[in-house]
This record gives C-alpha cells, structure tokens and sequence, in this order.
C-alpha cells in the first residue's frame, strides 16, 4: 500500500474518531505529498526514498519549533508540535539503535578506508544512502566524526 494511501485511510479514521491533533499531522503529512507529486518536472509519482525524506523534513520542523516554543516558556504549543512529530514518525521506517549504528559506520570506514576529517563526505555519502530513513543525519554525522577524529 502506498504511503499517501495509508495517509489518507488514517485521515477518514482520525475523523471518525474525532482526533483533532492526529488529523493536524496527517493533513499536513497529505499535503506535503501531493506538493511533492505535484512540482514541475515531477511525473507524479513519488520514491519511496523522497517519501523518507519528506517525513523526517516535517518530524524535523516539528522538533524545532517545539525548542522555539520551549525557549519561549510556551508549553502548550511545545507540546502539540511533539505530539504532531510522534505521529509522524509512525509513517516513517523503524529507527536503528545507536549501538547497530555505531556498528555499521566502523563497518564503512573500515570499507573506505577513511582517515581523518577529509574523509567524511565519502563516509557519509555511504551511510546515508544505507541508513536512509532509519537514522537522523545528524546522529549518523555526530559519529561519524567521532570516530574520524
């Protein structure tokens, strides 16, 4: 089943159910979608890799605006943007725990041979494309320099 169809299936159950903080995030994960089919040059169909790339730009959204509002003394609205970036990440592939992901870049800088700083691009390049979806880029990154230092 398509994302946008499951979208759209949880959208008719958050109505019926009346969830209005569910049907916000679903609505807005819809929307991005149908943008995404819709840009010039896109032939109206979406990769399962762009679809990634959109849920974690929204999750991501989310959790900033939530330290804004936290800044802010605002914990209200905090709180409803931590909650739209939970349900969004139900939508998104199982994320790996820090400990396989530890694993897996000492795998691919033992592969690429990499030392030192100025191979980061090309250990990154390869764990981003592996870890697509599964892990947050700035944790992959945070590791990957600690363990090019």
């Amino acid at each position: 089943m398509k994302l946008i169809d499951k979208i759209s299936s949880s959208i008719i159950s958050a109505m019926k159910e009346k969830n209005v903080d569910e049907l916000e995030s679903l609505r807005a994960i819809k929307s991005a979608l149908l943008l995404a089919q819709t840009q010039k040059g896109s032939d109206g169909n979406i990769q399962e890799s762009d679809e990634i790339k959109i849920l974690q730009k929204l999750v991501k959204q989310r959790k900033e605006s939530a330290e804004i509002y936290k800044k802010q003394s605002r914990l209200e609205l905090a709180n409803i943007e931590i909650n739209q970036s939970r349900i969004i990440e139900r939508f998104l592939p199982d994320q790996i725990s820090t400990e396989d992901l530890d694993k897996l870049i000492t795998e691919i800088i033992n592969q690429t041979g990499a030392h030192g700083m100025k191979d980061m691009g090309k250990v990154m390049g390869i764990a981003s494309s592996k870890l697509s979806g599964k892990a947050d880029g700035k944790t992959i990154s945070n590791i990957v320099r600690s363990k090019l230092i």
